[in-house]
């Protein structure tokens, strides 16, 4: 478990503090994670990758000289925001184009692909490179759809020197997703990991055995096995691999050289390194049966999951210009090779996104006063969310990675936090909504991150600053939001997300305001739809997100999206009723 923290919500920023506090020489901080803190060469394209935190040494461990140039960091195992990946990718700008990388999550996909959008709306040429090593996360078929674990290294190296190097966007991007097309990894877990402050971890493993094709996050594994040997885990790791040698390569004959691989075996927290050793014993001998040069291995933690007890092996197949940018030299603080020489920058030629203070738009009286119920239907969203949080977890880690719940918190603390602010500066309803999503989305991360502020900000713009908020002003929002949410995350109806709640809530809500009821009465209606809604999603096989991979383990169990969306829309209703009875009373 994870022993030493102060405030649970805030190991991730503390921890950010302290990396860069002792890696100075690589590193400073900008908002949103860490740049380089040596010069980079003018008008070369930079390398900008991240994720959530809780997998040190990625993202930051891997930023310095002929390595990734920023790392945006998100929360513990959620994926940054979109604002942070646009901070840090401005900062490590250096003329010639940002190359976005990360791994293959919904929420990481939906942030780095809003933050692209913003930089290329400024004029910078942005690209992105999602990595998808994780066999046994889909088949070959579907490739596109695996998730990146300890892969996301060999793309991020080989991209990282092609840049420094001088290659163009363009190549750039061909190199790194060729790296991809040619990384091959696949996991196991013996034990769970634990978040700071939680008392039991995100999964757990029957004692003896062990789980097979886990990913990072905690998601389940395809199987379990009983613990073998050392011998028989390597044996295990390398057969899997070479089933699915890359396209073209299986023969041996493919032009420069198709049999050198680059084995990598990864330690996901507290496996030792000395047990690594042993295991990468066989896994040398079966790579030489198998006519395989291993070329340059890598034996330790490199992409980790907090304390989870697990180790994957990845195959990176070489070519001669893929080896050679793997061979390039690199000083980051946990990836180091060949002599670098870097200028320090001095502290004038740096400039970070400063936090300003958002300006307040000009409101009537009647949107401030809206903007005050805003604060209070925030509120009681915080309350219900941090009331079930632990709820929201277990449900979550039936078939996902279990961190729904400490999202939502973090997520709806920080909106409550930035309304409040808004309307103590006077701000009016659709401002203090778009506050708080920009809160919400900033601090979750994660997809219930980014389509939580997705929505907020549709309501607030259905709203206006200028009237006060009513019943069709509040259905018309709500209706934005499905749309914008569906539009953008892809997900419908039957899918086993939220949509499944939020499209009949929209449907009720807005058939009640139609036909003339009040915004208490219909939004009472519609919260009974969701409440139904959601429980209804335990019948249904998730097709989108972390939980897909794994649909069968969640039959039974409504999805915890869902569930906290119901919850959060009948404490929303609890208010109105309570504002009613005072006005009533008054």
């Amino acid at each position: 478990m994870t022993r030493l923290f102060n405030e649970p919500s805030a190991f991730a920023d503390e921890m950010i503090e302290g990396f860069v506090a002792s890696h100075r020489r690589w590193v400073k901080r900008v908002s949103g994670g860490v740049v380089r803190n040596t010069r980079s060469t003018p008008g070369t394209a930079a390398l900008v990758i991240g994720g959530g935190s809780g997998h040190y040494p990625a993202f930051a461990g891997l930023v310095g000289q002929g390595l990734a140039h920023g790392a945006a960091m998100g929360n513990l195992f959620a994926s940054p925001s979109a604002q942070q990946i646009y901070n840090v990718a401005k900062a490590a700008n250096n003329g010639g184009g940002v190359l976005l990388g990360y791994g293959n999550y919904a929420g990481d996909v939906l942030h780095f692909n809003q933050a692209q959008d913003r930089l290329r709306n400024e004029g910078i040429d942005c690209r992105s490179i999602a990595v998808t090593d994780d066999v046994s996360s889909a088949p070959p078929a579907e490739r596109a759809k695996r998730r990146g674990i300890a892969g996301d290294l060999t793309v991020f190296k080989v991209a990282a020197a092609a840049a420094e190097a001088g290659y163009s966007m363009d190549a750039t991007l061909a190199i790194a997703e060729r790296a991809n097309d040619r990384t091959r990894s696949f996991g196991v877990a013996f034990t769970g990991c634990t978040l700071p402050g939680a008392d039991h971890p995100l999964f757990s493993v029957p004692e003896g055995r062990m789980a097979v094709g886990m990913g990072i996050h905690g998601e389940p594994g395809i199987g379990e096995t009983d613990i073998p040997t050392a011998d028989e885990l390597a044996e295990l790791l390398v057969s899997s691999l070479l089933a699915e040698v890359p396209d073209g390569l299986g023969d041996g004959v493919a032009s420069g050289g198709a049999r050198r691989v680059v084995p990598i075996l990864n330690g996901l927290g507290s496996v030792k390194y000395e047990e690594l050793f042993v295991v990468y014993r066989r896994v040398a001998q079966l790579l030489a049966e198998a006519g395989l040069d291993a070329v340059d291995p890598q034996v330790g933690e490199l992409v980790t999951s907090f304390d989870m007890a697990g180790t994957s092996l990845t195959l990176f197949w070489l070519d001669d210009e893929l080896e050679s940018l793997w061979d390039a030299p690199a000083d980051a603080p946990a990836f180091r090779r060949g002599a670098v020489t870097a200028e320090a920058l001095e502290t004038t030629e740096f400039t970070d996104l400063a936090e300003v203070e958002a300006p307040i738009p000009a409101a009537s009286d009647e949107s401030r006063a809206g903007a005050l119920r805003v604060l209070a239907a925030l509120g009681a969203a915080k309350d219900v969310v941090d009331a079930n949080a632990e709820e929201l977890g277990r449900i979550d880690a039936i078939a996902g990675d279990g961190d729904h719940g400490i999202g939502m918190e973090r997520g709806v603390g920080a909106a409550v936090t930035a309304a409040a602010d808004a309307v103590a500066r006077g701000a009016g309803a659709a401002t203090t909504l778009r506050l708080a999503g920009d809160a919400w989305a900033d601090k979750a991360g994660g997809t219930s991150g980014a389509l939580w502020g997705m929505a907020l900000h549709a309501v607030g713009d259905a709203l206006g600053d200028s009237k006060a908020p009513d019943a069709g002003a509040v259905a018309d929002g709500v209706a934005a939001a499905a749309a914008a949410i569906m539009d953008f995350g892809k997900a419908k109806p039957g899918d086993k997300t939220l949509v499944d709640v939020l499209v009949p809530f929209r449907d009720a809500l807005s058939t009640g305001v139609s036909t003339g009821e009040s915004l208490t009465q219909a939004w009472g209606t519609a919260a009974g739809v969701a409440e139904q809604a959601a429980e209804d999603t335990a019948q249904l096989l998730p097709l989108m997100g972390r939980a897909r991979p794994h649909a069968e383990k969640s039959l039974g169990t409504p999805d915890a999206g869902a569930v906290s969306m119901a919850l959060i829309v009948r404490a929303i209703h609890k208010i109105l009723v309570e504002e009613k009875t005072v006005k009533e009373n008054a």
